[in-house]
């Protein structure tokens, strides 16, 4: 299946809106993030910066010299281990929920697809930061091609990887998943995206904190709601560890 021509693509554009870390950090910046009422950080976020603001980017001259793997290594479900040693030649990542046309794309039909790179800082709970660039499908271009519905008000990604049984999951609000910084990244630093860091896909939304940036992305699903969806607080560290689901820096 194509995914959308390029040029399509490009006029699709002007239409758009211009995983998580292992514990919580004693730095008392992110713990505002982590402590404030989630309402009144949300509302903060949006007369600070805009929804539409762009997270910074920076050059290649910046890039850190190691990018640490954070959250789970490797997934232990025996369906990854098939798809890590086919080369994930079989695997598709389905588009589902609130779509008009349900999707299953293979990773080669997303590298097909219109790409986005861009080198970008990752923020962690656990008080490191690192810079690498990515490349990816813009989620937006995706949930347009799937006809994502009107009522549908926030994407859950679900992930190959869980912890201590518990599958790992997180979710953004729509007006997150058509920013365009918001990609489904397959490479980072030019190279295909190694198992640690969440082969064969992973969410970077690059105004989230490292937490909200899910590995192992195996089905976006447009949801109206959260209630009902594991512990119901949109991600497997809200729903666990008291995590704010409005991780916005």
């Amino acid at each position: 299946m194509t995914l959308i021509t390029r040029r399509a693509a490009l006029a699709g554009a002007t239409g758009l809106l211009m995983a998580g870390c292992d514990r919580i950090t004693t730095s008392p910046t992110v713990r505002k993030v982590l402590t404030l009422g989630e309402k009144a950080t949300l509302s903060s976020q949006k007369l600070v910066t805009g929804r539409n603001a762009l997270a910074q980017e920076f050059t290649r001259a910046d890039l850190s010299p190691r990018f640490r793997v954070n959250g789970n290594r490797l997934p232990a479900s025996a369906d990854y281990a098939a798809h890590m040693t086919n080369g994930f030649a079989d695997w598709e990542l389905e588009v589902a929920g609130l779509v008009t046309r349900p999707l299953a794309m293979t990773l080669a039909q997303l590298k097909a697809a219109p790409q986005r790179t861009q080198i970008t800082r990752h923020d962690c709970v656990e008080g490191w930061s690192a810079i690498g660039e990515w490349t990816g499908v813009p989620l937006g271009l995706l949930l347009r091609h799937a006809g994502v519905s009107a009522k549908a008000q926030y994407v859950v990604f679900h992930c190959a990887d869980d912890f201590s049984g518990i599958p790992f999951y997180e979710s953004i609000d729509m007006v997150e998943a058509f920013h365009p910084q918001t990609i489904l990244a397959h490479t980072m630093n030019r190279q295909a995206l190694s198992v640690g860091h969440g082969a064969p896909i992973r969410l970077r939304a690059e105004r989230q904190l490292g937490y909200k940036q899910a590995k192992y992305v195996m089905k976006i699903e447009a949801v109206a709601s959260l209630d009902g969806i594991y512990g119901g607080k949109g991600g497997y560290w809200e729903d666990h560890s008291g995590y704010q689901w409005n991780a916005g820096i």
